[in-house]
């Protein structure tokens, strides 16, 4: 299997403020690929510019020393947004969504919210 880890996955991973669920952490570590987006980057660097969420400068090369594919954004991804029923308007929420579904990957997210698309989605916290 091939997983999106959502922003809030990898900063609690990252953090280890919040444990996963032992279903997925199993999944994950069976996993063929762990990814992350440059959206969630920007949704992190966002929220570190307005006084949100504090980390550290080198975010990065956190998330690639745990052994995450960084996957960037193609025109495909952002049409993909636009073709996305809006059950609700987080853009960082429905570009993740778009890029799992087109790149075939299962969206790691607690967000009950992200259930509402036709999109594979493993709970972290089961």
């Amino acid at each position: 299997m091939r997983y999106l880890l959502d922003t809030r996955v990898v900063l609690w991973q990252l953090s280890g403020t919040r444990p996963l669920g032992r279903a997925a952490t199993a999944a994950i570590g069976g996993a063929a690929e762990l990814a992350f987006s440059v959206v969630s980057f920007a949704e992190i660097g966002l929220k570190a510019a307005i006084g949100k969420l504090v980390v550290p400068d080198d975010i990065d090369a956190h998330v690639t020393a745990a052994g995450l594919r960084v996957l960037g954004l193609g025109v495909e991804h952002g049409l993909a947004v636009a073709r996305l029923p809006l059950h609700h308007r987080d853009p960082f929420d429905r570009l993740l969504i778009a890029q799992a579904q087109r790149d075939g990957y299962t969206l790691v997210s607690a967000d009950e919210r992200v259930r509402a698309y036709d999109v594979a989605v493993l709970d972290p916290l089961v």
